[in-house]
């Protein structure tokens, strides 16, 4: 696989992997010997960009992804994330204090295994924390070699400036996909322009662009997608048109309507580098297999056409959540 560079120089595989799913957010976790064998097939596969955060689980990620990658943490680029306020298991929001992040940052190199973290995230903005201040927090840990890279996620164009300009940002993580276009309007001219990469979470419309999952499909109780409006029984139904047109395009290519997904992200930018996240071993080999995937100028137009012409039915979070993103 073909490497890629974010800000500050940070290099990584064109496609990362996105451990989230192995322990949160999308059903049951899955057991540890099934999650480590998922993350070290990645690596032989060429993948060295793992992104995990403690909120994921919360903490039995991080834990599960430094036990995998401990035989390979030299060769691998690992990125994880501060925000939450964490009680008795659940997010209960928000909290970027100073002196907050660098206790997670601390107990995280702990479960990770590691003395650095590559990449540190601020998950999510606190409006009730100067930017300055959680910027500077970092810029402290980066100084003490405990962080090597600072990125920012979700957060909108103003603060991300104020933040780069107290300590470079090496990468904005935001969602970003054929069915989440948003991005292109301020955001990705924004960190254009500042030397900032760009790593979209979601990929696949949280599994929707893999066109295995209709109105018929159901979630476990767990599953995240239960609550997300786009994923209502009548929206899946109305967004199904994208997905079968986006199949039909993708038999035409020899190839899947994941594959084709990733593949048009990947054409978008050179500094743009997925996440995509899987349990399954198959998924995984699928996955990767977008970076062998190349549009031409005329497909990647066929393509633009076809999701312009679309419209997405439900938002992509509930108000809750929405709330926290773009500011």
């Amino acid at each position: 696989m073909e490497t890629r560079r974010l800000g500050g120089g940070l290099e990584v595989s064109e496609l990362g992997f996105g451990c989230m799913g192995l322990s949160f957010a999308f059903g049951p976790a899955v057991d540890r010997d099934t999650g480590i064998a998922v993350i070290r097939a990645a690596f032989d596969r060429g993948v060295t960009f793992f992104d995990t955060a403690e909120a994921y689980g919360p903490f039995a990620n991080e834990e599960l992804l430094g036990a995998a990658l401990a035989p390979v943490r030299d060769r691998v680029v690992i990125a994880t994330k501060f925000g939450f306020r964490l009680e008795n298991g659940r997010q209960a929001g928000l909290n970027s204090r100073p002196e907050h992040i660098k206790e997670v940052a601390h107990a995280s190199l702990k479960r990770l295994k590691t003395d650095r973290i590559d990449l540190l995230y601020q998950h999510r903005v606190d409006a009730d924390v100067p930017i300055e201040d959680v910027a500077g927090a970092v810029g402290d840990l980066i100084r003490e070699g405990k962080v090597k890279h600072f990125g920012m996620s979700e957060a909108g164009v103003q603060t991300l400036r104020r933040a780069h300009a107290v300590q470079p940002v090496a990468a904005l993580q935001s969602e970003y996909s054929l069915w989440w276009r948003e991005p292109e309007r301020e955001v990705l001219p924004a960190v254009e322009e500042l030397g900032i990469g760009f790593v979209p979470f979601s990929p696949l419309g949280k599994g929707f662009l893999t066109g295995t999952i209709d109105e018929q499909t159901t979630f476990d109780a767990t599953d995240f997608r239960n609550i997300v409006p786009r994923f209502t029984a009548d929206n899946r139904r109305a967004n199904r048109t994208f997905v079968e047109w986006l199949t039909r395009f993708a038999v035409k290519k020899h190839a899947t309507p994941a594959q084709i997904a990733l593949a048009w992200l990947l054409a978008q930018k050179p500094w743009i580098v997925p996440i995509p996240g899987t349990t399954k071993l198959h998924r995984l080999e699928e996955n990767i297999g977008a970076a062998d995937i190349e549009l031409t100028p005329d497909e990647l137009r066929e393509i633009d056409g076809a999701s312009d012409a679309i419209t997405v039915h439900g938002e992509r979070y509930p108000e809750h959540l929405a709330r926290l993103t773009g500011r």
